[in-house]
Order: C-alpha cells, then structure tokens, then sequence
C-alpha cells in the first residue's frame, strides 16, 4: 500500500468514527467531505480494509441509495444489519429504511 493511500485511509477512518449511532453516510458523501480525487471507491477500499480497527464504525457506510453494500466484508453476512438494528436503524432486504431520515452528511460538521 502506498504512503499517499494510508493517508486517504486514515482521514476516510477519521470520518466513519464521527459518524452517530443511529445514522449512516455514503462512500461519497465521505469523499465529497475529504475532497478526494479518487471518490467514493478510494473510500470503499478504505472500508474493506478497516475491518482489522474495531474502533472504526463501518457497518454506518452504506451505497448511496441506503444499501448495505458492504456487508460481505465483514465477519457474517448479516452482522453490518445486526448492527445498524442494535442502533434503531431498520433494514430490509439489504436496504435502510427511510434512508433520509438516518442519513448523516460529513459536510454538516462544524469545524
């Protein structure tokens, strides 16, 4: 992995540990936050291999439309799900529901 990418890696990291309980973001809105080039793949690809960090949050990044596409990274295939419904996010065949209302945008943080 190269230096330039551990750094993408680490701000993306930052992020998904601000994120609240009860609320998801997206891939992008993550990138559009940081301002990265590569977008919301650089960020999937710094999900994928967050799963070594238990401190970081990653069952609260979803897809832009809400779905857990995510969910074979981790452990079981269920539990990003498990998860977000221990956190009073409901989940339907892969999908949150009333995605808006537990949407969290990284670019409401006052910094």
């Amino acid at each position: 992995m190269t230096k330039n990418k551990e750094n993408h890696f680490d701000l993306v990291y930052q992020v998904v540990r601000l994120i609240p309980e009860g609320k998801v973001t997206s891939y992008g809105a993550i990138a559009n936050y940081l301002g990265l080039k590569s977008g919301a793949r650089m960020v999937g690809y710094a999900m994928n291999a967050s799963h070594t960090q238990e401190d970081i949050p990653a069952h609260r990044v979803v897809n832009r439309n809400g779905v857990l596409t995510g969910k074979h990274h981790f452990s079981h295939p269920e539990e990003m799900q498990k998860k977000l419904e221990a956190e009073g996010v409901k989940v339907e065949g892969d999908q949150i529901q009333n995605f808006q209302a537990h949407f969290w945008d990284p670019n409401s943080l006052e910094l």
